[in-house]
């Protein structure tokens, strides 16, 4: 498990790893040579739901080890997006940076399963709640679970009485909610935005306007 990791306006996903880790190992013994690797990153709900896992992806591509004057500047991008206290290790030889040229990516999320193309990678920005959606979420169900349960009623015709609601994703777009208990089993339903939010008081507006409309 890397101790952090980012992607490089290239589309590069670099690494920082345990000098010791079997990766690090394979990619210093491979000097220059092309050395095929697998990222496997899943995705994990922050909420108690049964089937917590929201999605997964896999990044294939070449391994190698950043070195020379690379090794500053990705070390200052993870410092600057990822500050990390294992980032002091690198100057004492504990951790290493790693670059993973990346050549394939597939993906199978809740959205469904696609290929993506690398290309995309490198242009995609982060979404702007992802720093905070997991306590935005665990505060919804916490606080508000009543709340998401009555967004049901925006979904037209169903038997919302026993259902059970919990917040599953949330990001700049919509929120998806789980129901489960009802006739119709465990289900999941996406609440779109009236527009995307940019950040927290968008968030609040948003929200409130979900929740109004599913009051009348």
């Amino acid at each position: 498990m890397p101790a952090a990791r980012t992607v490089t306006p290239d589309g590069d996903v670099i690494l920082l790893v345990s000098a010791e880790s079997a990766a690090a190992r394979a990619a210093a013994h491979a000097q220059d040579d092309d050395l095929p690797a697998v990222i496997e990153i899943t995705d994990v709900a922050p909420v108690s739901v049964p089937h917590r896992i929201r999605g997964r992806a896999w990044l294939a591509g070449w391994l190698t080890a950043v070195r020379g004057t690379d090794r500053a500047a990705c070390a200052a991008l993870l410092a600057e997006r990822r500050p990390v206290g294992e980032l002091l290790g690198l100057a004492e030889g504990r951790w290493t940076l790693l670059r993973l040229e990346v050549g394939e990516i597939s993906v199978d999320d809740l959205w469904g399963a696609e290929h993506v193309d690398p290309e995309e990678l490198a242009a995609a920005e982060p979404d702007p709640m992802v720093a905070h959606e997991t306590e935005l979420l665990q505060h919804l169900y916490a606080a508000h679970g009543d709340r998401i349960g009555e967004l049901c009623g925006l979904l037209g015709p169903r038997e919302a009485d026993g259902l059970g609601a919990v917040p599953l994703a949330l990001d700049r777009l919509g929120l998806r909610v789980r129901f489960s208990g009802g006739a119709a089993g465990s289900f999941d339903a996406r609440f779109d935005f009236p527009e995307p939010v940019a950040d927290i008081c968008g968030l609040r507006r948003a929200m409130h306007t979900l929740f109004t409309a599913a009051g009348h």
